[in-house]
């Protein structure tokens, strides 16, 4: 089963693409956290995608995205999402930081996710 981990401290973000993946992707495994500290135990590098959230308390994305990358978990599949707008992000996190890095608002960047989603249950489907 495709194994993803989110961690965001909005809670009702949170549940809407929880709720979002569970309804359209069924292979795949969600397990969400809303608090960064308490996620770090669920971070194993045989994770298929950890998206992660940049601005949270006590631990932003960037220093999650470290810590997994320290664990052995490959940087491709780690998704940042943030609400700054594209440029900053992509200006802050450079290509091969992760995976990719989303504004979390702009629904165009829902079709990213889509791909990536899709492309993880036909990988697990096999």
């Amino acid at each position: 089963m495709g194994k993803i981990l989110i961690i965001d401290d909005d809670q009702i973000f949170l549940e809407f693409l929880r709720e979002y993946i569970e309804e359209y992707y069924p292979l795949l495994q969600v397990q969400t956290c809303t608090n960064p500290l308490l996620a770090l135990k669920s971070i194993k590098k045989d994770l298929d995608l950890l998206i992660v959230d940049l601005e949270m308390p006590a631990m932003d994305g960037n220093k999650i995205i470290t810590y997994a990358a320290g664990l052995g978990m490959n940087r491709s599949r780690i998704i940042l999402l943030s609400s700054h707008d594209a440029d900053y992000l992509h200006e802050h996190f450079p290509m091969g930081t992760c995976l990719a890095v989303l504004n979390k608002y702009e629904a165009g960047q829902k079709a990213v996710l889509d791909m990536i989603f899709n492309s993880l249950e036909k990988k697990v489907a096999e």
